[in-house]
């Protein structure tokens, strides 16, 4: 069928699903620490069984963060970097036989080698959400039967984030809210968003969370 190459700042998995659920075929995220090995010959066993596995099963692979995997290959220094352009290599040659629909989702679009983006049939960027996005995203991200009270998504869309980041903040708050026996509130989200960013190490504008509490 080919391959898919979905290179954005959010949704990677989202819209891996979304696809798989609309061809009805079961969905395999590849874990790479479980599929690279630091002994000769591992990896590629290790990639032979998840190819044969998905072919058999006509299943969707999905390789999350694949610049990991399929990064370029790098000039020839010692042993492991013979051994790394090998695993490469092989896995050209897999991606290439594959005969079902393979998605390899990253941020590091210019890490791929480009032996890879020759053989990949579609490349779809998501770009930031806009405010207006922002909004849809925030009216959607809790599902119905999550009480909320007094959320003004115009505010929070205000806040520069991604998909992934509003998700993580709203998931934050619905903690925060339950553990206080209340619906979730802005401030809820405004002491989840503080927390998240604070993890991530970043800085936050105090404009964008202003009247959130």
């Amino acid at each position: 069928m080919g391959s898919y190459f979905l290179a954005s700042p959010l949704g990677k998995t989202f819209a891996a699903e979304v696809i798989a659920n609309e061809l009805r075929l079961d969905l395999y995220r590849i874990d790479l620490s479980a599929v690279v090995s630091k002994y000769i010959g591992e990896t590629e066993k290790n990639l032979r069984r998840i190819f044969d596995t998905a072919e058999t099963g006509g299943a969707v692979l999905l390789f999350d963060e694949a610049d990991a995997l399929f990064g370029k290959r790098t000039q020839v220094r010692d042993s492991r970097d013979r051994n790394a352009n090998l695993e490469t290599n092989y896995l050209l040659q897999r991606i290439e036989a594959y005969q079902g629909l393979a998605i390899l989702t990253t941020n590091l679009y210019d890490a791929i080698d480009s032996a890879f983006m020759r053989r990949i049939r579609f490349i779809v960027r998501f770009e930031f959400p806009y405010a207006q996005e922002r909004i849809e995203i925030w009216k959607r991200i809790f599902p119905a039967q999550t009480p909320t009270e007094g959320l003004d998504y115009n505010k929070l869309s205000r806040l520069d984030a991604n998909g992934a980041t509003i998700r993580n903040v709203a998931m934050n708050a619905a903690f925060l809210a339950a553990e206080a026996g209340e619906p979730v509130m802005m401030k809820h989200l405004l002491a989840a968003t503080w927390t998240e960013y604070s993890k991530m190490g970043q800085l936050i504008n105090d404009n964008q969370l202003k009247g959130w509490a």
